[in-house]
């Protein structure tokens, strides 16, 4: 049985609160009149110039260095420019204390990434003509640094505008914009590459931007707007003392770092398995770049909507158990062995197609889940600086699995090692237990730092009554 004011979580107390009087209504009604997009669709769309620039530096300029017999370990140096969007949080705290003078806080700052990603990609087209080294890499390193700075006010800006019920759906059409825009810019790209010539590939996705500005000029401001921190000292360090005020921060904090920790760990090493079993790169490939695409973005949609419809807390129950067990696919695989033939419908080769993509549309719907999450626990008036600490904290789970993982395989064998990805997903449940009892809808949590929070203020400036 639930206290008295706990029959709902104080998210959704706060959001109904904020439409007291018709104080978000009428908002929605200007939005619709002035011709601006949806809020949600504002959200989505911005999604899709954030993995853009993650497309091209990850995959696509890999390979056309490839292509032009730059030396293997220089190639695998470029991957220190992706340095930025791990150390984003250094300058995030920036984007919540100063705003360009146009067009609102979090998007003036989206703008600025962009025309700072037009002017990095086109003097990339004008380098390939006759590429330098040298000057490919600081250019991918200034690419990197203006893409890891849109990303923020990208996800600082979801975070102030969506509502709470919008924030499901929102989050499904994030990844899949996201993932469609890694594609085209990535693997599309290469293809295209070959066809076209490299330096039209780059001068195209910097035209792809300059729709993509007016899409954010097009984008609605927050109903209300929370004041901006007092000073730069405020900007850094109350957004970490609001996490650590947080009822059972320590518990959320260990939930975020753990709850994807048996998935990370069992997908670390999924291409390598394969590839052990006798999969050719076309099955790979068929597997991990349409199969498991499809079923990531399915995944990620049913754990938005299911998160709407049943409630963020089952959403993440369900979520985490299926993820648990996702990866026991690839321990049947493992007892079958590689394929029989070149046949489409080897039951082996079925098998395998089977096991990646329950795999990927059960991770999907975790990730779904825990981006709500992760909205949901940032503060708006901090929204640049927590959202980045969370991802970047969320972050760790992967990074520290990749040395375990391999000695877990040399030591125990793929079977056991896709066994102990269960346990290893057994303490974020824990963790979530301790905030979100099992079969409870919603969790009980709120934005960090609310207790705290300055008067926010409307649109226009005037701080609300």
């Amino acid at each position: 049985m639930a206290r008295a004011g706990q029959g709902e979580p104080t998210t959704c107390r706060r959001e109904r609160s904020e439409r007291a009087g018709g104080a978000v209504a009428p908002h929605e009604d200007r939005i619709r009149a002035s011709g601006r997009l949806p809020r949600v669709g504002a959200v989505v769309l911005q999604s899709f110039s954030s993995g853009l620039p993650l497309g091209l530096v990850w995959t696509l300029l890999p390979a056309w260095l490839a292509y032009r017999k730059v030396d293997i370990k220089t190639i695998g140096l470029f991957t220190l420019v992706q340095l930025p969007w791990s150390l984003k949080l250094l300058w995030a705290p920036l984007m919540d204390r100063f705003s360009p003078p146009f067009l609102g806080r979090k998007r003036s700052w989206i703008i600025v990434g962009q025309l700072m990603l037009v002017g990095g990609l086109a003097a990339l087209a004008w380098q390939a003509r006759s590429p330098d080294v040298a000057v490919v890499a600081g250019l991918a390193l200034f690419i990197a640094f203006a893409s890891a700075s849109q990303d923020i006010a990208v996800d600082a800006y979801a975070v102030e505008v969506l509502e709470t019920h919008e924030q499901g759906v929102a989050v499904g059409g994030r990844v899949a914009f996201y993932r469609l825009a890694m594609y085209l810019s990535g693997s599309a790209a290469i293809t295209a590459g070959a066809l076209w010539g490299w330096p039209w590939i780059f001068a195209g996705l910097a035209l792809i931007f300059v729709p993509m500005i007016g899409v954010v000029a097009a984008s609605p401001e927050p109903a209300r707007l929370p004041p901006p921190p007092r000073s730069l000292r405020d900007a850094v360090w109350e957004p970490l003392a609001g996490i650590f005020r947080m009822r059972r921060a320590a518990e959320i904090l260990a939930f975020v770092l753990l709850y994807k920790l048996g998935e990370n760990l069992a997908t670390s090493l999924t291409k390598p398995f394969l590839v052990q079993h006798g999969f050719s790169p076309w099955d790979v490939g068929v597997a991990a770049g349409t199969i498991g695409l499809g079923a990531t973005l399915a995944g990620t949609f049913a754990g938005g909507l299911v998160s709407d419809r049943l409630g963020l807390g089952r959403a993440l129950w369900l979520g985490g158990v299926l993820q648990s067990v996702g990866c026991l696919g690839y321990a049947l695989v493992d007892r079958l062995g590689g394929p029989i033939g070149h046949s489409p419908i080897d039951v082996h080769r079925l098998a395998m197609y089977l096991a990646v993509g329950s795999e990927a549309a059960f991770q999907g719907m975790a990730a779904g889940a825990l981006d709500v999450l992760l909205i949901r626990l940032t503060s708006r008036r901090f929204s640049a600086t927590q959202y980045a600490l969370y991802s970047s904290f969320f972050g760790l789970g992967r990074v520290i699995v990749g040395p375990l993982a391999g000695r877990l395989v040399a030591g125990f064998g793929w079977t056991p090692f896709f066994d102990l990805t269960i346990v290893a997903a057994i303490p974020g449940l824990v963790m979530l237990q301790r905030f979100s009892p099992f079969g409870s809808a919603e969790p009980l949590v709120e934005p960090a730092g609310a207790e705290t929070a300055a008067p926010e203020l409307s649109p226009a400036g005037g701080e609300e009554s």
